[in-house]
């Protein structure tokens, strides 16, 4: 369990070539995340906004007991999206 703020790198190898992993392992981020903290999930930018294909199916998951925040795209290329419990 993640007891403090953190971030998940999911953009580079494998990620890049599977959303299906990415969505995942993103849940799964989640799910290790302690209440009261946030996990930065950093998406590949080939999916684009992870907002457009991630963020719908947390809160469909999770519904009001975390929020979603798109952060930015990274200089690197990847998106931020912070997920707070």
């Amino acid at each position: 369990m993640e007891t403090k703020d953190w971030s998940a790198s999911l953009e580079h190898g494998e990620y890049a070539e599977d959303r299906d992993l990415v969505i995942r392992h993103a849940i799964e981020a989640i799910d290790e995340t302690a209440d009261g903290c946030y996990v930065n999930l950093v998406t590949p930018d080939v999916f684009g906004n992870p907002d457009d294909y991630l963020s719908l199916l947390i809160r469909e998951k999770y519904g009001d007991t975390i929020t979603t925040k798109f952060i930015d795209q990274c200089g690197c290329g990847g998106y931020v999206l912070r997920v707070f419990k």
